[in-house]
């Protein structure tokens, strides 16, 4: 039996070590703009080292300083809704359910009008003057709910009536419609009230009536549970007539085939000319199918570009957008204080400065990342800056992750939530990438320039005979760009555009 005899050998490997400045490099590319500004926030709040540089004007980082934010406003609009509603909450506790108020609470309220679809006039004509007109969408002026309690100062009710109604409102979503059904609002107040059992059936009754003083205010079918309920409620609100009446009719069960705009079913399933049918369903058309839409507030939504694009003589040019950048430097005086005394690159208060100096580094190299990959993309697709979607060419992360010596993971992320803002509109990075569809002349379209086609296609078509997939496909054939039935179908959905049956007027 042989001996195994110990030996040394050396081996040279390399291998790619994610120290912390690294990682921290990593997860900053990935961010989005807001998701930054949260970070640097963050950072500014925990290393005493680092601060905001106010007094440096935008045009650029002086040396060793990384661009910063604008300080931003708190929004407080609405909180005073809100607290009205939180305090009125206590309206409903003890034994406020009395049959005398009871009484009282349906006498004002005439019992059984108040089902969801009754007939009284609109609350909103108290105070429905032109001036009051809903604010147009993105204008900072009052939210829904606000416009509604507006509305509700005007009612005279009991503690009791505008605490359940008060509740309504504040369960209501961004389209103005009742998010959640009236027997669990019912159960959460219960429960939150620490309301017996019998006390519920109460509740249930008041919430009910609330929800028709809410369905008769403005703007109408506010406070709607689903979609027929929500039409139904502005057609209550139009003149009496046969095309109110049938439109009613489709509304409580036809919204299906009106859906696929087959009115010949539709006009015989209610023994009705299709004339009639085409009559109620114009009245329908005017309806809002999301009555809060006009309150919606767009900065909850709104995309800060971090690049844009600029005409540069003949081509374009990409630009960091000034307002995204956050403006950061070092307190010099604690740094002063930590390099004055010795061995001090040891200590934790070295080790925070030099975590500033890293974060300021690396939130540098983000946005110097993002320009790069940025002007990479405007110079492959300078043709879509020029004419469109309909002349972008086909572009895949890996082209621009070799040209700019990069790996592709980098590009993913880069493009990933950073939006560029250019004279065509504003996109997402990653919108510049798409697929390549092989043509006749040997060449490549890119996919989104053939979602672009079917698009122009479309809105070219005889309304009376809108074109299928097929033919869809035949007429991208003709141009050279063989595209299969089914792909167009696939391109078709992504552009939300309906099938050519529902596209079809009669």
């Amino acid at each position: 039996m042989s001996q195994m005899k110990p030996s040394l050998q050396l081996r040279v490997s390399q291998h790619l070590a994610l120290t912390p400045q690294l990682q921290q490099s990593i997860r900053l590319l990935q961010l989005s703009t807001l998701e930054l500004q949260q970070e640097v926030g963050q950072m500014l709040e925990q290393n005493p080292f680092l601060e905001a540089d106010d007094d440096t004007h935008a045009e650029g980082p002086a040396p060793h300083e990384a661009p910063a934010a604008p300080e931003r406003e708190a929004d407080s609009g609405g909180d005073d809704g809100a607290a009205e509603g939180g305090d009125a909450l206590a309206e409903l506790r003890g034994d406020e359910f009395g049959t005398a108020e009871r009484d009282d609470w349906a006498n004002g309220t005439e019992g059984d009008d108040f089902d969801g679809i009754g007939e009284l006039p609109a609350m909103a004509a108290a105070g429905g003057d032109d001036d009051d007109a809903a604010p147009e969408r993105g204008d900072a002026g009052p939210t829904l709910q606000q416009h509604l309690l507006t509305q509700m100062a005007g009612l005279n009710l009991t503690p009791e009536d505008r605490a359940a109604l008060l509740v309504l409102i504040d369960s209501l979503d961004d389209d103005g419609w009742l998010a959640d059904p009236l027997d669990q609002i019912a159960e959460r107040l219960a429960a939150m009230l620490e309301l017996g059992a019998d006390a519920l059936d109460e509740l249930n009754a008041r919430l009910r009536c609330a929800l028709g003083w809410l369905q008769h205010m403005d703007p109408p079918g506010v406070g709607a549970r689903d979609l027929r309920e929500c039409l139904a409620l502005q057609l209550r609100q139009q003149p009496d007539s046969a095309e109110r009446a049938l439109a009613l009719r489709i509304c409580a069960g036809h919204l299906e085939a009106l859906a696929r705009r087959d009115l010949r079913r539709i006009a015989g399933l209610l023994d009705a000319g299709e004339d009639a049918v085409r009559a109620a369903l114009a009245l329908i058309q005017r309806c809002e199918p999301k009555p809060g839409r006009p309150w919606q507030r767009t900065e909850r939504y709104a995309i800060v570009p971090d690049v844009i694009v600029r005409r540069s003589g003949r081509g374009w040019k990409a630009v960091l957008n000034p307002e995204v950048m956050p403006r950061l430097r070092i307190n010099e005086l604690y740094a002063q204080a930590v390099r004055g005394n010795r061995g001090s690159g040891s200590s934790p208060f070295g080790a925070r400065l030099q975590e500033a100096r890293w974060f300021m580094k690396n939130v540098q190299q983000r946005f110097d990342t993002i320009l790069r990959v940025a002007g990479a993309i405007v110079e492959r697709q300078k043709a879509f800056f020029s004419h469109g979607a309909i002349a972008m060419k086909p572009l895949v992360l890996r082209e621009i992750a070799e040209e700019l010596g990069l790996h592709e993971s980098t590009i993913s992320r880069v493009t990933t939530a950073k939006y560029l803002a250019s004279p065509q509109g504003t996109f997402e990075l990653k919108y510049f990438f798409g697929s390549s569809l092989a043509t006749e002349a040997g060449g490549n379209a890119s996919s989104t320039a053939v979602r672009a086609l079917i698009r122009q296609l479309v809105g070219a078509e005889d309304a009376k005979r809108p074109l299928s997939d097929h033919q869809l496909s035949l007429m991208l054939d003709e141009q050279g760009i063989s595209v299969a039935r089914r792909t167009v179908a696939k391109y078709r959905e992504a552009l939300r555009i309906a099938p050519a049956s529902q596209r079809r007027s009669a």
